[in-house]
């Protein structure tokens, strides 16, 4: 199909289309509720909190598509390769299960449902209205991502506008009338002493950085089909949007870190930032900002979860092509429905040891992948920085796994 696509060069809306699916694909349920609830524990710290996260939610991110654009890959595993296939077939199925139907897609619906949907819904009812509601968003999402050459259009002109008016507008209406100065508010004892590294660790909760590696196949795959089939010119497309996307993901997060810092002069810390989210927008809108904040919330969780599912039939299918790319579509999007009846807290719970083993790992690969023309990508390099990487990450795992 790639072969019959027009070369051309990008015009500046060409730019803009491209940079809001990149943001949209990024931009998803952790990217919402962690610097949200970030705000909260930080309180009057949230500046240096914000640092951190910054670090692993944004800048890592931005470098694994600099990665994937350095290296020319066109998916997570071209970034394992030089450390031999063996080794990168299992990265990509470690990174695409964990951002993917274990993990990462799953929470798409989980947060979609707890804060958009479970407020209108009695006690009694919620285990059902998750199954029918999680059932309807993946069948969507299969809908939306079967088709590869239309998936830049519907997330980047479509979804992802929708979801930037409905935020802009909570943003307006809440610091218009703050609900307290941050910077007086109370820290939770772990952020009055150590706010940066707290903040670095809850950027890990994003998954962006692993999502960056596995939907760089999905973000080359849309730079081709606008005709930017050279590889050269595929990498500077993609980093230049990369940059502008990951920028303003930035400021939206120091937003809404802001926003749960000054939250706490009107509610405690909640348990997570989907609560808060919905106290929040209760407080300045009432029932009309919970159906707001539901349109919102459901909107971008599914620009994320297209991507998640559309990188995972995209690899899986490259390198295990016994089955279609729409087959792998199916597999995943029902997986995903399956570990979304399990709970959000379940699956934050789980994701953590993972996250911690995986970020120092995929942290090394991307550093070493942008620095590789130095040493020409020697495997003994790789070899020796991976290593060194996975004990202490082995080690972090175990004791992040949570009581059985």
């Amino acid at each position: 199909m790639l072969n019959r696509v027009q070369k051309r060069n990008l015009t500046k809306r060409d730019y803009v289309t491209l940079s809001s699916m990149i943001f949209a694909l990024f931009f998803g349920a952790g990217n919402l509720i962690f610097p949200l609830h970030l705000g909260q524990l930080a309180g009057g710290h949230w500046g240096i909190a914000a640092a951190g996260f910054l670090i692993t939610a944004v800048l890592l991110p931005l470098l694994s598509v600099l990665a994937v654009c350095v290296t020319k890959s066109k998916g997570v595993y071209d970034i394992g390769k030089p450390l031999g296939a063996t080794f990168a077939v299992v990265f990509m199925v470690l990174i695409h299960f964990t951002i993917g139907p274990f993990f990462g897609t799953p929470r798409t619906a989980t947060v979609s449902f707890t804060v958009g949907l479970a407020p209108f819904f009695p006690a009694k009812y919620q285990s059902l209205a998750l199954l029918l509601f999680s059932a309807a968003f993946f069948g969507l999402a299969y809908y939306l991502s079967v088709e590869q050459s239309k998936i830049m259009a519907r997330v980047g002109k479509l979804l992802n506008p929708l979801f930037l008016l409905l935020l802009v507008a909570i943003f307006a209406v809440a610091f218009s009338s703050p609900l307290a100065h941050a910077g007086s508010t109370s820290a939770t004892a772990a952020y009055q002493t150590a706010g940066f590294t707290n903040g670095f660790l809850q950027g890990y909760n994003t998954m962006d950085a692993l999502a960056g590696l596995a939907l760089g196949v999905t973000i080359v795959t849309a730079v081709n089909f606008m005709g930017q089939t050279d590889p050269n010119k595929a990498a500077w497309v993609t980093a230049r949007a990369g940059f502008f996307s990951m920028a303003f993901e930035g400021l939206i997060y120091v937003l809404l870190i802001l926003l749960g810092a000054q939250s706490l002069g009107q509610f405690k810390l909640s348990d997570n930032g989907g609560v808060a989210f919905d106290q929040i927008v209760t407080h300045y809108m009432g029932s009309v900002g919970q159906a707001i904040l539901a349109v919102l919330i459901i909107t971008t969780c599914l620009t994320t979860a297209i991507g998640l599912v559309a990188a995972f039939a995209q690899d899986f299918h490259k390198h295990f092509g016994f089955l279609s790319y729409k087959a792998w579509l199916r597999i995943t999007c029902l997986a995903s429905f399956l570990t979304a009846n399990v709970g959000l807290n379940q699956i934050i719970a789980w994701s953590t040891p993972v996250l911690m083993f995986l970020y120092p790992l995929a942290m090394a690969l991307i550093f070493l992948s942008i620095l590789s023309p130095l040493f020409h990508q020697s495997s003994v390099v790789y070899v020796w920085v991976v290593v060194f990487t996975v004990v202490p990450a082995v080690f972090d795992m175990v004791a992040a796994f949570p009581a059985v």
